[in-house]
């Protein structure tokens, strides 16, 4: 029991709280959130260290991260990349990743800045 005046102990973070449930969201610069699988996202090596980092980033402990220089049509077909690279990085079966023309130079300069 706590007397007058006096402050409750600083807790420490329950485990609970620092685990994204295997989930990372991921916000473009409108605002618009993906909600991916951390697998997924660890296509990236950016957002790998990001999230993986001891003690760095604050996407670590929160399991978001903010790109306020990628558009939500480009942060979308990221999105998609990431789960098209899970599928098919074994090999064993392939298929095209289509890009629209119009994107590409957007595009690259993300993949450029993610590390894909």
């Amino acid at each position: 029991m706590m007397g007058k005046g006096e402050a409750p102990a600083p807790r420490e973070p329950e485990e609970e709280e620092e685990d994204t449930g295997g989930f990372v969201k991921l916000i473009s610069a409108e605002g618009f959130e993906f909600v991916v699988d951390k697998k997924a996202a660890m296509v990236s090596n950016t957002l790998r260290n990001m999230l993986t980092s001891p003690g760095g980033f604050s996407e670590t402990r929160q399991g978001e991260v903010r790109f306020p220089e990628i558009s939500t049509h480009v942060l979308e077909k990221i999105c998609q990349y990431f789960y098209w690279s899970l599928h098919y990085s074994s090999g064993k079966e392939t298929a095209e990743f289509q890009i629209e023309p119009e994107m590409t130079l957007e595009l690259m300069m993300a993949a450029n800045y993610l590390d894909t």
